[in-house]
Parts: C-alpha cells; sequence; structure tokens
C-alpha cells in the first residue's frame, strides 16, 4: 500500500525528491501530469506527481495538485508532500501558498511546515532566512530568474504574501534539541493559530529530525530535503521494510544527447566545461525560431547528423542580460513558449531518430521534453548528483531521461553523467 503522496510543481523537482525517497529505502515512481478521475496509480511506496505548475495560472495549478492529491488519496497515501523548489521560486501571488492553502482545506490539516532545505545543495535555513550557498537567497542568481525573480530571503514573509495563513517559525535553537522539542514548538504555534511553520534547517541531521517530528502530520511542504526523514518514521512505525538501490541504470542501445534550456549559473557552467571537452554543441536563438528562420528540424537534423559514440548539445542557456533582451523583443511568456514547444518538437524527433539517452537542463524544459515524448511514468534509478538521477521510462518510449533542476549538478554533469548506465 501507498504510504506516501508527493506533488511536485515540476518535473524535475518530482525526480529530484523521488530519488531522495529512491535512497532512503523506499520503492518510488514517478507518474507524470495530474491522474485522471479514477485512473489507477502504480503500486509503491511512494507516488511521485509531477506537475508543470510552478509558473501556471493560480487557478490551475490549484485545481491540477487538487487532481493529483485526490489520485494518491484513493490509493492509500497517508501523508502528502507538497513539493516545490529549494530556492522558492515563486511570486507574490503564488503558486505555493494558494496551492497549499487548497490542499490543507482539502485534507482537513491545521498546520503544516516550510521547509525548502537542501544542505547537499547548498540550500540551508537559519532564523527563517534561506541561504543559497553562503549568501541569502535574494543576493544568488535567483534574483535574476527569469520568470520567479527572488527579491527576498526571509520565507515567512514569502510564504506571508501568498496566503492569509499565519506564519510562524521554529528556529533552530529547537530544530538543534530534537523532535520532542520541535513538536513542542509546533504546539505552541499551533494554540496561536498558526497554520504554516518554516524550520530551520542547516544540514542532514536536522531533516531527520523534523522528519521524525512531523511524523503524524497528514500534509507537509517543502523541498526534496524534508523527505529524507520520512522513510524513517515509517519503518519506526513497522510499515516500511529496507529496500536496496541500484548503483547503475540498464539503458537500451542508441544515441546519447543533452537538451538545455535552463539559464542558471550551474547550468551554464556545465555548458562551458561540455565545450571545453569537445562536445558537440548548437546554440538556439530564441528570436530566430520566433521568425521562423530556425526550426526545431533543423535543430534535431544538425544533432542527428553528429557523431553516433558521443552526446550532442542542443542549448538555449544565456546570461541574465541576453535573457532580458530577448523577453524585451518577444515578451517574457511567448519567450519561453517558443523555446519550450522547439525542445519538446526536437526531443521527439530526436527519439524518433535513434535518440535513447537523453540528459534534459531546466524545470520548464524538461516539462516540454517530457510531454513531447508523450512520456507517463518514470521508475527512478541511480544519483548522478545531489537530486538528480537517471529514469527508466516505463510508460512512454524506451528510453533513459535525467531531468535536472538547472541549479543543481556539479560543472562535469553533463561528461560523467554517461558513466553510471550500462
Amino acid at each position: 500500500m501507498m504510504l506516501l503522496g508527493v506533488i511536485a510543481d515540476d518535473m524535475t523537482g518530482a525526480t529530484d525528491v523521488a530519488l531522495m525517497l529512491n535512497r532512503a529505502g523506499m520503492r518510488t515512481v514517478q507518474v507524470i501530469g495530474a491522474p485522471a478521475a479514477g485512473a489507477k496509480l502504480p503500486e509503491a511506496d511512494a507516488v511521485v506527481v509531477a506537475l508543470k505548475s510552478r509558473t501556471n495560472p493560480v487557478a490551475e495549478a490549484v485545481a491540477d495538485s487538487l487532481a493529483a492529491c485526490e489520485a494518491l488519496l484513493a490509493a492509500g497515501a497517508r501523508q502528502i508532500l507538497f513539493k516545490y523548489c529549494s530556492t522558492f521560486d515563486s511570486t507574490a501571488q503564488g503558486n505555493i501558498g494558494p496551492v497549499a492553502d487548497a490542499l490543507m482545506q482539502r485534507l482537513g490539516a491545521h498546520q503544516a511546515i516550510v521547509c525548502p532545505a537542501f544542505p547537499a545543495n547548498g540550500r540551508s535555513i537559519f532564523q527563517g532566512y534561506l541561504f543559497v550557498g553562503e549568501v541569502p537567497l535574494h543576493e544568488s542568481s535567483m534574483k535574476d530568474h527569469p520568470l520567479t525573480p527572488m527579491r527576498d530571503s526571509n520565507l515567512m514573509r514569502l510564504m506571508g504574501s501568498q496566503t492569509a495563513h499565519k506564519v510562524g517559525l521554529a528556529s533552530y535553537a529547537a530544530v538543534n534539541q530534537g523532535a520532542a522539542a520541535v513538536r513542542k514548538r509546533l504546539a505552541e504555534l499551533a494554540a496561536a493559530s498558526v497554520r504554516y511553520v518554516v524550520t530551520d534547517a542547516l544540514d542532514n541531521g536536522h531533516l531527520m529530525v523534523l522528519g521524525e517530528a512531523i511524523s503524524d502530520h497528514v500534509l507537509l511542504t517543502g523541498g526534496s530535503g524534508i523527505a529524507m526523514g520520512l522513510p524513517e518514521s515509517f519503518r519506526k512505525a513497522g510499515l516500511l521494510p529496507w529496500r536496496e538501490t541500484a548503483t547503475h541504470l540498464s539503458a537500451p542501445a542508441g544515441r546519447a544527447g543533452i537538451i538545455s534550456g535552463s539559464c542558471s549559473t550551474a547550468t551554464r557552467g556545465q555548458i562551458k566545461a561540455a565545450l571545453a571537452a569537445g562536445i558537440p554543441a548548437l546554440k538556439v536563438d530564441p528570436l530566430a525560431l520566433a521568425g521562423g528562420s530556425q526550426t526545431a528540424k533543423e535543430l534535431a537534423d544538425w544533432a542527428l547528423a553528429q557523431q553516433a559514440d558521443t552526446p550532442f548539445l542542443v542549448y538555449s542557456s544565456d546570461d541574465p542580460a541576453e535573457v532580458a533582451a530577448v523577453q524585451d523583443k518577444l515578451g517574457r511568456e511567448k519567450a519561453g513558449e517558443t523555446v519550450e514547444r522547439a525542445f519538446a518538437e526536437v526531443a521527439r524527433l530526436l527519439n524518433a531518430g535513434g535518440v535513447t539517452r537523453l540528459l534534459v537542463a531546466g524545470g520548464e524544459t524538461s516539462g516540454a521534453v517530457v510531454q513531447g515524448l508523450a512520456i507517463r511514468t518514470l521508475e527512478i534509478g541511480p544519483e548522478i548528483d545531489p537530486g538528480v538521477p537517471w529514469t527508466r521510462v516505463v510508460d512512454g518510449p524506451d528510453m533513459v531521461v535525467a531531468l535536472k533542476s538547472g541549479n543543481f549538478g556539479a560543472p562535469d554533469f553533463f561528461l560523467k553523467a554517461w558513466d553510471l548506465l550500462k
């Protein structure tokens, strides 16, 4: 029977949290898109429903999240985790607050934590402030994100701007003392009608403490890090045996390629390393795509014309100034949609041309590619870097894919990922 149901607001975030659960001994399956009413979900300890709702209109994001919740509850989920990015990607209008409010109402939850911490990737929370590495969120590269620029680091203010409910803090002082102290702090805040509680977390030990402290919460919200302690809580309750995880993934014979739409600092560094290593690469021109002088077929034809024994790279990633210039000419939404549509078609043409091993960088890009390939279900495989696994397509084309958040991965990510395939 399913123990945990996860609703993720983008594709890379879904594989991120699925990897976290799988690595901790939960058999985890990822489903793409909100299941239809009455749809039967795969049997697993945890099922992650991957939505493309992070930047959708609020009403649409809420509707898709509630549909996912209904399917997970029908399959027996004991807890629901609403998973969003470890950099709290959102705007003042949402979608994190509105979705959390809707889930809280549907589940009859009286309180939920807010914890996007992921220390392994440099995301930590102290006194309610979210840090990326050594700098506050608003000083990181996220301040220039093309869709969700983050201009504040205080999670109480960020969450408070998106919900009418009270937001409080369970600080380092409580978390560092252990689960009992956290539960006491949560009870104090509940007595003061605080519905959302930002929880400090500086290391993995804090995440394990939180997993134990919230074992009886029906709704959790946060990044993939908060899932770290949940499997152990299920095991302590006698509900979950230990399951071993694979270190390599069997991949179908075929060609390998990389599609990158992320403009994050990390991904741009990975592209630089790939270019330095001699990986053949073609840069996409969004203005040419919009004007019709560059097409998805031309991009795919170029990729398939490269040597078959080495990966190729097709990318639109660029620095913030260039992205802003394109958005000024096309408009923010049209610029993004133009590239996403092209990459969805490129992925379909590449697979038809024999590409069976595909690495995709960027949350929005991953969502577009998954839709273009009509992938419905993914089996989680080995970890390439923290937060990024290889996955095997279960329902869809015969291939393996890695869906990478733009901010994740070491500089050599595009080079070393292939070593885990056999």
